[in-house]
């Protein structure tokens, strides 16, 4: 049977990447055919208001990355925001990525603000903190494609960091089995990336952006972690021995 998944889609991409890239949800629907686990996904664009009707029930719900800041006051961020948590409050499964990773953080008793380290940009690679049932395929570390100015700079209390760098040390997170989340982005591709990075060239300045575009020749672990976020919906926790 497929996990039913809500792709809650923070962001409308800039016109000139439409035609090829449609959006952040479709580029999420695209990668998680790419792992062994079986999914169904329907996409609500939160920022045009679209949300699942109260009829509608999945087995977790993912929020995307965005342009937009995790602390921004717009409406339709406090909307989001009260959504997530009556799930949260409900028991939903939820997972983040960039914005996703750091609203939760923020929604759930932890920061998230600008980081003092700048941009991060190109290909990163972070050190595994812990492990768990569903990491799997096992890996020693992970890297992934990032694009943020923005950073967790303090988790809520009960979470667990997964993976860290001196660059970003809260770079994934999980809660229990019930919420996880991703600084970096497995749904993005290289392409995508350095389309980014020429377009903000200018505002990133020389030196980050010829880092970023220099790293993209590294691979990176989006498949992977596309399949440890299906394992963590479907992973059910083993009751506790008497």
């Amino acid at each position: 049977m497929s996990l039913r998944i809500c792709i809650l889609e923070t962001d409308i991409l800039r016109p000139e990447f439409v035609d090829q890239y449609q959006g952040y949800g479709q580029m999420f629907k695209h990668l998680f055919s790419q792992q062994p686990i079986a999914a169904q996904f329907s996409i609500f664009n939160v920022m045009n208001g679209e949300y699942p009707s109260d009829d509608q029930s999945f087995d977790a719900y993912l929020v995307t990355g965005s342009k937009a800041d995790s602390f921004g006051t717009d409406p339709w961020i406090q909307t989001l925001k009260t959504y997530l948590l009556t799930r949260f409050e409900r028991g939903d499964k939820l997972l983040g990525v960039c914005f996703g990773h750091q609203l939760l953080a923020l929604l759930l008793g932890g920061k998230s603000e600008r980081a003092t380290q700048g941009w991060g940009v190109g290909t990163h690679q972070y050190k595994l903190a812990a492990s768990a049932p569903w990491m799997s395929p096992a890996i020693e570390d992970l890297t992934l494609l990032i694009s943020h100015q923005d950073q967790v700079t303090a988790l809520p209390q009960n979470a667990t960091v997964i993976a860290s760098s001196d660059f970003c040390p809260f770079a994934a997170y999980h809660i229990n089995d019930q919420v996880l989340c991703f600084q970096g982005h497995p749904e993005f591709i290289h392409d995508y990336s350095r389309a980014l990075l020429n377009l903000r060239q200018e505002s990133l300045g020389e030196q980050i952006y010829s880092t970023g575009i220099t790293s993209l020749e590294l691979d990176h672990h989006g498949r992977t972690v596309a399949e440890w976020m299906m394992r963590f919906v479907s992973h059910k926790p083993q009751a506790e021995s008497a």
